[in-house]
């Protein structure tokens, strides 16, 4: 038998910690550890040393970013922990601070949707999978910043909404069940994608779909 996930949790509101670790453990995740400050979660996670760090952006003890920056060390400290960080609010720059030059393992939430068990166990499981979870309302943000030049103006709208979904985290199967195409006609618009944004086919396929939604961010 498999070992259960194991998680450490960040929340400086207890009902609202509380409820996110009923959520967890009914998932079959173990939370080791849930702390309600950015100090105490850096420190947990070195302790116990997590699969997934799941933490608030607004954090004590400067109750500003502290989260996110503590999801940072986390991540620089032990790149092989994933992190999914909620926001309250929807702030794409924050996406992209957390994402830096790689998407895997990082996951980014409203705290609204949370409220969906399903959504949260979800993002956990893409995660620790070492995909990414990024909120669709956050790709779309990130959709509508003004950039001196489009490197994806070559695709077609099916290949956009297509990388759309790999931004988002989702596998071709996942993809083709949203867009309602066969998982073949997936993979032929992200090979198409792969080829009008220029990714060797050197380059093994999961390096690509990284660049290609880091493209796709705006890195």
């Amino acid at each position: 038998m498999s070992q259960p996930l194991r998680a450490v949790l960040g929340e400086d509101q207890p009902i609202v910690r509380e409820g996110i670790e009923t959520i967890l453990r009914r998932a079959g995740v173990d939370v080791v550890a849930a702390v309600g400050n950015a100090v105490d979660l850096v420190r947990a996670a070195g302790t116990h040393r997590p699969d997934v760090v799941i933490t608030d952006i607004r954090m004590p003890p400067g109750l500003e970013d502290d989260g996110l920056r503590a999801a940072q060390e986390i991540r620089t400290a032990r790149p092989e922990t994933a992190v999914i960080v909620l926001s309250q609010f929807l702030d794409a720059s924050y996406a992209l601070d957390l994402v830096g030059d790689d998407p895997s393992g990082v996951g980014y939430l409203l705290k609204e949707k949370v409220a969906s068990p399903q959504t949260l166990t979800d993002a956990v499981e893409r995660v620790v999978a070492r995909g990414s979870a990024l909120d669709p309302d956050v790709i779309s943000a990130l959709l509508g910043r003004k950039r001196p030049t489009d490197p994806l103006a070559a695709l077609t709208p099916k290949e956009r909404a297509v990388l759309a979904l790999m931004a988002e985290g989702h596998s071709n199967t996942g993809i083709a069940d949203r867009l309602y195409v066969s998982v073949a006609a997936v993979e032929r618009h992200v090979t198409g994608i792969f080829m009008k944004l220029e990714l060797s086919q050197a380059a093994s396929d999961r390096h690509r779909r990284v660049t290609a939604v880091l493209r796709y961010l705006g890195q």
